[in-house]
């Protein structure tokens, strides 16, 4: 089976690029694919992540204006796929020009998309949104559905994400998790609380800091811990500095070995707009780590159980999310009871269960 997987880059530290690195490094490994993955201008050269070696990279360079950036993006795609022959494609990319694929690739291979995104990521709205950006965030939503039901599978990862594509055919295919789960681990009980994570607004860190004011006030021995790439232009810094909380909240860029991290936190916390998945929080539960999370679409709710391994905050409500961090900080036996179930739920997104649905897909659209 000849597979090629075609996105942006894997040099990012991102939830897309973690799972792919493990779903095709199993493929490759474990199950004897030809795994070819195909990126954007030299974007796979400094992988964050671990590929395996039996990968086979292909690269094409796009730039210039839309004309010619899309007569590029077009050109090179169809010199790989001549040049690789492969049985099935499967496109990452949670852009326009991704779910927009076989509008503009007419070919007899079968196509898959994958979608890692919840569509807030790529229509970010809130009550200042003009009338017009509104128009027009309609008007492009009904086109990538339009293009979403071109596609020979549509892959989402949560049921909540099938509600983003009314009316497309959509098979649900959760994240694997990147580490074996840590039944016995003898945690260290560092106060301190843990998120990981690029800055963006999407992923809310401004309301995490709101958070962390009232936590602190009855906690000031608690950090909150950040890992993610850093973007100044959300002055996520200046604020925690105004609050006086610059040695309390501690903003890092990402690291490799963000296990050594989780191994350390009492306490997860996802303070999300949006998401597609979730992916953290599965690495954090791995460890042991009790989450909390707002109940954001469309990924948390299919991965945390409330009130059982850690829990789901209605959507910016800081104050209910800021008394559930104090509740978990207050009673260290409900952490580690929240911890070994969550060790016991994590295990249903171990490779081994999720990446053998891969194959009976790629499988079935061959025959």
């Amino acid at each position: 089976m000849k597979l090629l997987y075609i996105t942006n880059g894997i040099n990012g530290a991102g939830g897309l690029e973690r799972v792919l690195s493990i779903k095709a490094s199993y493929l490759a490994d474990n199950f004897n694919y030809e795994v070819h993955i195909l990126t954007l201008n030299n974007s796979y050269q400094s992988p964050f992540y671990k590929f395996s070696s039996n990968i086979k990279f292909h690269d094409i360079k796009v730039e210039g204006n839309f004309s010619n950036y899309f007569f590029q993006y077009k050109r090179g795609i169809k010199k790989i796929i001549k040049k690789t022959h492969p049985n099935v494609i499967s496109v990452c990319d949670d852009g326009l020009k991704g779910v927009l694929f076989p509008l503009f690739f007419r070919n007899r291979i079968p196509v898959i998309y994958e979608r890692h995104a919840s569509v807030n990521l790529n229509f970010s709205r809130d009550y200042k949104t003009p009338f017009v950006k509104k128009a027009q965030f309609y008007f492009e939503h009904k086109l990538m559905v339009f293009g979403a039901k071109k596609f020979d599978a549509f892959v989402v990862l949560t049921k909540g994400n099938k509600k983003d594509w009314p009316n497309v055919e959509c098979i649900i295919i959760p994240n694997l998790s990147p580490f074996k789960v840590v039944e016995k681990l003898v945690k260290k009980e560092e106060k301190v609380v843990l998120a990981v994570g690029s800055q963006s607004y999407n992923k809310g860190y401004d309301r995490l800091i709101k958070i962390w004011n009232i936590v602190h006030k009855k906690h000031p021995d608690w950090k909150l811990k950040i890992f993610g790439k850093i973007t100044k232009n959300l002055n996520l810094q200046q604020e925690i500095d105004l609050l006086g909380l610059n040695k309390i909240i501690l903003l890092h860029k990402p690291v490799q070995n963000i296990e050594d991290q989780y191994k350390e936190a009492s306490i997860y916390v996802m303070p999300s707009r949006s998401e597609g998945f979730g992916m953290v929080l599965i690495e954090a539960m791995s460890f042991g780590v009790p989450c909390i999370s707002f109940d954001c679409p469309h990924g948390p709710a299919d991965i945390i159980k409330d009130d059982e391994d850690g829990f789901l905050i209605e959507n910016g409500n800081i104050q209910e999310f800021a008394a559930s961090i104090i509740r978990l900080i207050d009673d260290k036996e409900l952490r580690n009871r929240f911890g070994i179930k969550a060790t016991e739920n994590v295990k249903r997104f171990a490779p081994e269960i999720i990446v053998p649905i891969w194959d009976v897909l790629f499988k079935s659209l061959v025959k």
